[in-house]
Order: C-alpha cells, then sequence, then structure tokens
C-alpha cells in the first residue's frame, strides 16, 4: 500500500543515522537536511549525542510518535524495528536501506516476510528492503548522490535496481531532465513497479502530478497490471519509457518450431510495451534522452528542420532521422532565398541550414524565426550549437533559451561543447531546459519515440470468430501434442482464417484424384516429422500426375511419414504468422516475412493477444522487410488489410484457446487481392 505518511510524513527518524556522511546512515540525514526537510527530523544512534547538528536518541522507544522510519542498521536488526515502531510508535511508512534480506538468503527471505506481515497487519507502506530510498520535492530519502532538480512537472522515475537507478541521474543530471519522484523499490517485497504505476493512475491529477513516467524493470511480476495502469496513465495524457533487463535468457531453449525457436520472455516484454504504449529503452542514455524529448511539446508532424554551424553534425542528424522514417524536407523558394541574404556568404539554407561556423547568435536566431514562421512544412527545429573554444556562448545560448519560449513548434537544442562551454551550458540548463548533448542519440530516441504506437483498446474484436466451436473442439482433444492438419483446418475454419485447398492421406490414388479437381500445378508434402524441409519432404509445382505419384512413393518411404499432403500451388509474398504462449504474459502473436526468411533474418515483429486492428498494423509497419509487403521495384504490394485480419482473428482464437501453447503458420501466400494460409501446426497442452 502507499500512504500519505510514505510521500508526505511530518515526521521522519532514521534508524542507524550518524555522522559518517560515507556511510549510508550519515548520507541519508545529509540529504534530508540539505533538501530542507520542513517536518520533524529524528535520529536514533546508541553510541551519538548528536547527528549533524541534530539532538540524537539513543533508544527507539525514547522518540515520540513518528510517521515515516527509514532503517539503515543491519537486516537481523530490522523485523523487530519494524515490529516495535509500528505498534508503539504508529509508524506507518517504512523505507529500509539494509540488505542482507531475500535477496541473499533463505534466512533473509523469512525476515523479509516477517516485515511485510507486521506492515500489513497495521497497514504501514514498506519501500524495500534492499534499496537507496524514496526522494521527492517533500523529503530526500536517500543516501545517494546525485540529487537532481525536483519539481512537478518532472519526471516519476521507479527503479528495480538501486545502483542503476544512481547511474540513470548521473546521465539525467547532466541533461537537465529534472524529476518529480524517484522511487527505489528494491526487492519490492510490498510495492513494485506496478504498485507505484497503479497508486500514480488511480490517484492522478492533470493539473497537479506529473505527465512523464521513466521506468527501470528487472522483473514484471504482474503484466496485467502493468499494461492496464500503464496504458491508462498514457490515456490521461503521460508519457511512458522503460528499460526492461534481462529479457534474453529464453533465446537458447530448444524448441520445434519456428515460433519456438524466435519467442523468447523479451518477445513479452516487447508485445506488452506496444500495447500499452511504452516507449522501450535499451539503455541508461536512451531512457534519459526519452524523457529529455518526453520534456518537450508533443510533435504534430514528422517533418524537421536543422539549423547548424557544423555540417558533419547536420548531415549525422539527417541520416539518423531518415533512416527512422522521418523527414528533412529540402527548403526551396522565396523564404529560403531571402534566409539566404541574411546568412553569411557561403551558408546553406536547403535543409540542414548551416549558418556557418563564424555564424552570429543574431543569425542563429534569424534562422529559427525562418523555421518557426516561413516554413509552413516543418514540425519541429533541432539546433545544434556547439563551441571550438574561441568564443563564449552566452549571448547564443541566451537567444535560444528566448526562442525555445515563444516557438510554437518544439526545438530540440543540441549543444556538444560540455567541455570548452561547459558554465554556459549550465546556465542554458538552470533556466529550465534540456540538453542532447548527441545528435545521432536523439534522432534514434525520436524516431523510436514516433513509432510507439498508441495504448490499444482493451475491447476484444471478434471478427466473427465462432468461439463456441473452438472451445468444442478443444475439450475434445485428450492429449497434448501437435494436433492433425484436419483439426487444423477445423480450428481455422471457425476463426475464419482461409487455407489453400489440401487433401492429406495415404492412399496414392485419392491423392491423384484431388489434383486432378483443384488443377495442376500442385505442391506435396510429407505429414508426420515436425521440419518437413529437412529431410527433403517438400516438393513445389508438381505439374502432372506422373510427378505427383513418384514424390507420394518418395514421400512415404521418409522416417516417421503418416501420409502426404498435397496442395494447390499458389505463387506470392510468403508471410509468416506465430504464436507462442509465455507464462504470466500469455500469448506472444508474431508476425513477418515468411519461409526460410522467419529463421534466418528474424525480422519479427510481436504483439501481445488479444489484438486490435491498429496493433496488427503497428506491428507489420515496424518489420524492416515492410518495403517488400509494400511493394517496391515494380512488384505489386499485399493485401496488407487481410493480413491485418488474419492476425486479430489468429489472436481471439487464442484468447478463447489457451490450451495452444505453440502455433506457426509459415508460409501464407499473398498478393494484392487475397492472404491465404499455406502450412501450418498447432501444438497444444492439456
Amino acid at each position: 500500500m502507499i500512504n500519505r505518511q510514505l510521500l508526505h510524513p511530518e515526521s521522519i527518524v532514521v534508524i542507524g543515522g550518524s555522522n559518517n556522511v560515507h556511510k549510508p546512515g550519515g548520507a541519508i540525514v545529509r540529504n534530508l537536511i540539505q533538501g530542507g526537510y520542513q517536518g520533524t527530523l529524528r535520529i536514533v544512534n546508541p553510541k551519538e549525542d548528536e547527528i549533524q547538528g541534530i539532538k540524537a536518541f539513543h533508544d527507539a522507544k525514547e522518540i515520540p510518535p513518528t510517521e515515516l522510519a527509514i532503517l539503515v542498521v543491519a537486516a537481523k536488526y530490522c523485523p523487530d524495528y519494524v515490529d516495535y515502531l509500528a505498534a508503539e510508535k504508529q509508524v506507518r511508512a517504512f523505507i529500509i536501506i539494509s540488505a542482507g534480506f531475500g535477496e541473499e538468503t533463505a534466512e533473509g527471505a523469512k525476515r523479509e516476510q516477517h516485515i511485510l506481515d507486521t506492515c500489513e497487519k497495521y497497514g504501514c507502506a514498506l519501500i524495500g528492503p534492499n534499496c537507496i530510498g524514496m526522494m521527492n520535492a517533500w523529503y530526500h530519502g536517500v543516501f545517494t548522490k546525485p540529487i537532481p532538480q525536483l519539481n512537478a512537472k518532472g519526471a516519476d522515475f521507479i527503479s528495480g535496481s538501486g545502483a542503476t537507478a544512481v547511474f540513470i541521474l548521473e546521465s539525467a543530471v547532466i541533461k537537465g531532465l529534472p524529476f518529480n519522484s524517484v522511487w527505489s523499490i528494491g526487492n519490492g517485497k510490498q510495492i513494485g513497479i506496478e504498485d507505484a504505476l497503479q497508486y500514480m493512475d488511480e490517484n492522478f491529477d492533470p493539473e497537479r502530478d506529473s505527465h512523464i513516467k521513466l521506468l527501470y524493470i528487472e522483473n514484471i511480476s504482474d503484466p496485467d497490471k502493468l499494461l492496464y495502469h500503464a496504458g491508462s496513465l498514457i490515456r490521461k495524457g503521460c508519457r511512458i519509457a522503460a528499460i526492461k533487463a534481462g529479457s534474453s535468457e529464453s533465446g537458447s531453449r530448444a524448441a520445434s518450431s519456428h515460433t519456438g525457436a524466435i519467442a523468447s520472455s523479451d518477445s513479452a516484454v516487447e508485445a506488452l510495451f506496444r500495447k500499452a504504449g511504452i516507449v522501450r529503452c535499451f539503455s541508461r542514455e536512451e531512457l534519459t534522452t526519452v524523457g529529455c524529448i518526453f520534456t518537450l511539446p508533443a510533435l504534430k508532424g514528422r517533418n524537421f528542420a536543422i539549423v547548424t554551424h557544423a555540417g558533419g553534425p547536420g548531415v549525422m542528424l539527417t541520416d539518423a532521422l531518415s533512416k527512422g522514417g522521418l523527414q528533412v524536407p529540402h527548403l526551396t523558394g522565396p523564404a529560403t532565398e531571402e534566409l539566404k541574404t541574411k546568412l553569411f556568404q557561403g551558408a546553406a539554407v536547403s535543409n540542414p541550414i548551416d549558418i556557418l561556423a563564424t555564424g552570429t547568435p543574431e543569425q542563429l536566431g534569424i534562422a529559427i524565426d525562418y523555421c518557426e514562421k516561413r516554413f509552413d512544412e516543418i514540425d519541429a527545429i533541432f539546433v545544434i550549437f556547439g563551441s571550438p573554444g574561441l568564443v563564449q556562448l552566452y549571448e547564443a545560448y541566451d537567444v535560444l533559451h528566448k526562442k525555445i519560449l515563444e516557438c510554437r513548434k518544439p526545438i530540440f537544442p543540441i549543444l556538444p561543447s560540455m567541455n570548452t562551454a561547459g558554465p554556459e551550458v549550465a546556465e542554458f540548463l538552470a533556466k529550465g531546459h534540456v540538453n542532447f548533448s548527441d545528435e545521432v542519440t536523439v534522432a534514434n530516441c525520436l524516431v523510436r519515440v514516433m513509432n510507439t504506437p498508441k495504448p490499444a483498446p482493451a475491447e476484444i474484436t471478434l471478427f466473427g470468430v465462432d468461439v463456441p466451436k473452438i472451445r468444442d473442439i478443444m475439450s475434445g482433444l485428450k492429449e497434448s501434442g501437435y494436433i492433425s492438419p484436419d483439426l487444423v483446418r477445423q480450428i481455422f475454419s471457425c476463426a475464419g482464417i482461409p487455407m489453400v485447398p489440401e487433401m492429406v492421406s495415404e492412399q496414392k490414388e485419392e491423392l491423384l484424384a484431388f489434383a486432378d479437381r483443384i488443377g495442376y500445378p500442385v505442391v506435396a508434402k510429407v505429414v508426420g516429422p515436425i521440419h518437413k524441409s529437412d529431410v527433403g519432404g517438400v516438393t513445389l509445382n508438381i505439374r502432372d500426375a506422373e510427378h505427383l505419384a513418384w514424390e507420394f512413393d518418395h514421400k512415404m518411404k521418409i522416417e516417421g511419414a503418416k501420409g502426404v499432403m498435397v496442395q494447390k500451388m499458389l505463387r506470392g509474398t510468403e508471410l509468416f504468422i506465430g504464436a507462442k504462449y509465455e507464462p504470466r504474459f500469455g500469448h506472444v502473436v508474431l508476425c513477418g516475412l515468411g519461409g526460410i526468411f522467419v529463421e534466418v533474418l528474424k525480422d519479427v515483429s510481436s504483439g501481445l493477444a488479444p489484438l486490435s486492428v491498429s496493433e496488427a498494423e503497428s506491428m507489420i509497419h515496424s518489420l524492416r522487410g515492410y518495403k517488400i509487403i509494400k511493394g517496391t521495384r515494380g512488384q505489386k504490394g499485399i493485401n496488407e488489410h487481410k493480413y491485418m485480419e488474419i492476425i486479430v482473428r489468429l489472436s481471439t482464437l487464442l484468447r478463447f484457446a489457451t490450451e495452444i501453447k505453440e502455433m506457426d503458420i509459415n508460409p501464407l501466400i499473398a498478393d494484392e487481392k487475397e492472404v491465404v494460409a499455406v502450412d501450418a501446426r498447432i501444438r497444444i497442452e492439456k
């Protein structure tokens, strides 16, 4: 539980506070004092009479009733302190800095559980154990540095790791990113990342609260709660970015299908973040850069102007934006010619706008004004302005400061001279701005922000899927394993997923007659072995009965053969859809180019079932091979709407057929009119 005593305590006691600011107990007292805590601060230390100018109590029994206790003593003493303080001193919130609990030993886990039981009994909030603490504008209950700028419009930062939180704060402070609160949850015995998000969601005040949430996650204990409250906050106007560390351990698992070989817990995280609308980051620099982007006005388009006095960074920024699908449009016409007359000879105005190394602060302001007022196609402005060490930049950065306040178009300041212009950059940041010191990093992060979809709707799109019939089929299955092709067809028929005409038989004559009915050419596939291609079990483009008869005889001799499947031969772009059940997350649905490219290129996109049409569209558009799907070099594109519809139908099927643990549709054959499933496998667990 999260209560007022944790967030805004009128009194705090530090158990284990000291005069040694190089130890956690002393550092917490120092940070509380320097942070200007306005409540009553008490300290318990049996060996000291005064701690950093504050009278110390020798025993917890001596203190008056207190609202929040911060424990910085050995783990073995913590349970007794919690018992006593909760029962006798009306403490209703605890921050336990100490390590040595469930993260280390079984005995430590028992202590941790004892503390939780006591907190639950008395209605106490618990942060930790094994954390750096918590801070907000009211109090700085951490033992670490740096202490960032704290204000109501800054970011709420929740971290599952104390040390990582410190390093993320280090990265943020030099960029000027402000914070509203910092939560280091440690072991998260009572309050985890999902619980903090839930509190922020359920108590959200758009006028008072921060609209930026940054997360560092090591374990997602409740994906549904994270999905629900993150999505809810984003719908209320918040923006959320997160790192999920430790998501690749499943990659080494042996798997029996294409989906199993590709899908992992990381796919589940990717799918969860996509569904919630969370911007996924992979490093501290990315997280704090995205946080800085969130502080700027939201972008209304994808066209950018670059104002610079250094050609190389402007080119690198243009390349990075263009690779990510954002535009740096070529500027022409009377306004550009007019701008050129106001700059030094040799300046470029076609975009990037290069005012040259000798460009003045006044010319910087003029270039920004033209982007703001004269170039209507421009949606936002990057400004790259550093120093070769020959001049001071106070005047230039003051111009930039004023333009950021005046302009309605967002301005992204890239001030790279952190060494030669350190004081000037610091003064600029002190005025409430952020700084992106590297142009490629901010471009890559901006692409990620722009390409993150909005939270998916909670409603399930049934699309006419016959749920009762699917349940009848699932209920009738008695054994785990791969189901027969005939049952696959039945299930797909219930879901409205079109399949190529086919027949499976052990009788050659039946298959020859079927081929005559549907017309040649046909495909023959062995039934039985899982990886058909690996054993020579697939033959394409069979054009007559004699060839088909020979292929039948050959395939029935393959070890494990139970029959032969004959299908109508289709031509088009090969696509792939797969699904895999991940514990706690549910079904992860994958899509991409099909055939051998699934495993060779691993260009797949993931979503969490059930999916909406907009989610399916986002998945398809995020593929590196999307240009092939769209159509390129004279080749017609596929029917994207049909592909999206099949993805959505499959995800709905999975929602009502939880027995399915793994599924491949590989390939689907697609052209500009139809998308048809050619080969599919379904593995169930009863």
